[in-house]
């Protein structure tokens, strides 16, 4: 079993429940799943949109990682994802942040993500699942990550209560 962390995100329609249909769909193959709070975030890319709710969850796949990133899209399409245009927006976005100690790349996708340093509504929820969470690229905890962060770049605004 490999340890897994995805990031999801959702800013059309009920945006919470869009966030945990995903999640139920999601516990099919991912196991002893636990998420992170729910915080409120600014768009990113394009801004002319609905914030984001932002979570993360942690959990265990038998899946290889491009079997996960099949899922994956399987799951947001069953939860009701529509593309729109790119950064736009999302009834459901699931990221694979972390798949273990993974460093992969292909065509479609990247691990660890590429741009989890840049965003606080990545990181923090990171932080809520596992405070000691080193990132196998970058070799820096999640918490010394987020705190390198500069004023104008973060934008969680909130947390969902």
């Amino acid at each position: 079993m490999k340890r897994v962390f995805l990031g999801l995100g959702s800013n059309v329609g009920d945006k919470k429940k869009n966030i945990e249909t995903a999640v139920k769909l999601l516990s099919e193959k991912i196991y002893n799943i636990k998420m992170a709070d729910i915080y409120i975030s600014k768009a990113v890319g394009y801004e002319n949109q609905e914030e984001f709710l932002n979570t993360a969850i942690s959990g265990f796949t038998d899946l290889d990682v491009e079997e996960l990133f099949k899922f994956i899209k399987e799951v947001e399409k069953e939860a009701g994802r529509k593309f729109r245009f790119r950064w736009g927006p999302r009834e459901i976005d699931i990221d694979i942040l972390f798949y273990n100690d993974l460093i992969f790349e292909n065509e479609q996708i990247q691990i660890p993500h590429p741009r989890i340093q840049e965003r606080d509504f990545v990181l923090k929820p990171l932080l809520d699942l596992d405070e000691n969470l080193i990132h196998p690229v970058l070799k820096k905890s999640v918490k010394t990550l987020l705190n390198q962060l500069k004023e104008e770049d973060l934008s969680i605004i909130g947390k969902l209560k």
